[in-house]
């Protein structure tokens, strides 16, 4: 058995996977070819920002999550030390005297 056989090409040797994907390939877009040199870049579309609002918010708590994060572990660890510190004065006794 042969490999074009086995590859389920046709027997006049054409890959109907290569036409196939020929026909639906899209054409190249404008945007992606090379510029020649010398030949300025087209200038952006103006579009005003819908969401700056939000990307800023988004923005800036992202950039204060670790100091935010700092902030609750530190109180962790207080209200923890504060709140053993006023239980140790017992040390076990049972206050029978």
């Amino acid at each position: 058995m042969n490999d074009s056989a086995s590859r389920g090409e046709d027997k006049g040797g054409e890959d109907p996977t290569a036409d196939f994907l020929a026909e639906v390939r899209p054409e190249e877009t404008p945007w992606r070819t090379e510029r020649p040199p010398g030949e300025e870049a087209p200038e952006r579309a103006g579009r005003p920002e819908k969401w700056g609002r939000a990307k800023a918010a988004g923005r800036a708590a992202a950039a204060a999550a670790p100091y935010v994060q700092a902030a609750a572990l530190a109180t962790w660890i207080v209200s923890g030390t504060v709140g053993d510190s006023g239980d140790s004065g017992d040390m076990g006794s049972s206050g029978d005297a």
